[in-house]
């Protein structure tokens, strides 16, 4: 599986066989657009499960930014203007994170995987790093989540993973159609 992974972040090649810088930019950037889609994906399922469920926004992304801003010593302003600062930040650090998360796992070649087991480990990846950081900045404490907590984060970060692998395989099919350099989709198998 490490050789797997080694192959996943080795650039595409020029037809004389050296690496291309292309490759990396072009990883960089699937990872990037891969990790919005994913971060918009999730987030529609959860408007959906408000929606379906009567349940109010989650407070956590204006919390978390609030928290973060404290630690880091940045001031917001007064309280007014800072809710209103922390309302924009909150969902901004949300998909900052969700982008980043796609060009790390991209990088670390979990694209390469099969689909369903890349899909799975985007989404635990990312929602590993979010909710370490929240409970870090001790917004939540997942000890004391109930089922219903569980699944609520659980499932829009699986489809975050989906729709963030399913991107990945269709720009890099895309790539392989035309013929560009930067290809990193998986190699056949075999090779």
């Amino acid at each position: 599986m490490l050789a797997r992974l080694a192959r996943g972040l080795s650039p595409a090649a020029s037809p004389d066989g050296r690496a291309t810088t292309a490759g990396l930019g072009g990883l960089v950037a699937d990872g990037a657009i891969a990790g919005a889609v994913g971060s918009a994906a999730l987030n529609m399922v959860t408007y959906l499960d408000m929606a379906v469920r009567a349940r109010p926004a989650s407070t956590t992304p204006e919390e978390s930014a609030r928290r973060l801003s404290e630690a880091l010593h940045i001031g917001l302003g007064p309280e007014a203007p800072a809710a209103n600062r922390r309302s924009g930040l909150g969902p901004l650090l949300g998909y900052t994170t969700g982008v980043l998360c796609g060009v790390v796992f991209t990088a670390v070649g979990l694209r390469r995987l099969p689909a369903p087991a890349a899909a799975g480990l985007f989404g635990v990846g990312l929602m590993a790093a979010t909710d370490t950081v929240m409970t870090v900045l001790k917004v939540t404490d997942p000890r004391r989540w109930s089922v219903t907590d569980w699944i609520s984060d659980v499932v829009p970060h699986l489809v975050y993973g989906a729709a963030a692998v399913a991107t990945l395989e269709q720009l890099g099919a895309r790539r392989e159609a035309t013929g560009r350099a930067g290809s990193w989709t998986r190699r056949p198998r075999g090779r």
